[in-house]
C-alpha cells in the first residue's frame, strides 16, 4: 500500500478564535505546526501591513515529508495567494463578544489588549471574516467546543479527505 500523501492545512480566523491553542494541540499530536504570528514568517508590505513572506512560506510548503502533516496558522491579507498550496483551509470562528473576552486574557499573544486593537477586531469581523468564510473548506465555532475537540474535528475532516 502506498504511503498516504502529505497533508497541508491552513488554520485561519479572527484574533481570539483559538488558532494558537489548536496549533499547539495538533503539534502535540505529531503535526508539524507553524504559527506565522511568530518568527520571521511575516514581512511588511508597501502599506506597512504585515503579510506572509510568500517565498519563505512557499519553500516551507514544498518541504513537507512524504507522509507528514503540516499545519500553518495565521490570518494575513495575502494568504489567498497560497490558497492552492493547502489541502484544506479551516476557519475558526467565535461570537465577537467571546473573542473580545479572550484576547485581553491570553498570555501567548500581545495583540488585542488595547481598545484600538479591539476596535480593529470589531471592524475585521465585519469586513475580513466574510472573505475568510468564502475561502474556507471547514468552519468551526470554537465557542461550542473545547480546544481538544476542535483539533479532533480538524483531524477527522482531514482524514475524510485523504485518499486511502
Amino acid at each position: 500500500m502506498p504511503a498516504p500523501l502529505p497533508t497541508i492545512v491552513h488554520i485561519t480566523g479572527m484574533s481570539g478564535t483559538g488558532k494558537s491553542i489548536t496549533l499547539d494541540i495538533l503539534a502535540r499530536r505529531g503535526w508539524e505546526a507553524i504559527d506565522t504570528d511568530f518568527g520571521d514568517w511575516l514581512v511588511k508590505d508597501t502599506d506597512g501591513d504585515l503579510i506572509w513572506d510568500e517565498p519563505k512560506i512557499e519553500a516551507r510548503l514544498g518541504a513537507v515529508p512524504p507522509a507528514g502533516r503540516l499545519v500553518i496558522a495565521g490570518t494575513v491579507r495575502n494568504q489567498g495567494q497560497l490558497r492552492n498550496r493547502f489541502d484544506a483551509v479551516v476557519l475558526l470562528t467565535a461570537p465577537l463578544d467571546i473573542m473580545l473576552d479572550r484576547v485581553p486574557a491570553r498570555a501567548t499573544h500581545p495583540y488585542g489588549k488595547s481598545t484600538a486593537q479591539q476596535n480593529d477586531i470589531r471592524a475585521y469581523t465585519r469586513t475580513v471574516l466574510p472573505l475568510l468564510r468564502a475561502n474556507a473548506d471547514l468552519e468551526i465555532d470554537t465557542s461550542m467546543l473545547d480546544p481538544e475537540a476542535v483539533a479532533d474535528v480538524i483531524e477527522q475532516f482531514v482524514d475524510g479527505r485523504r485518499p486511502a
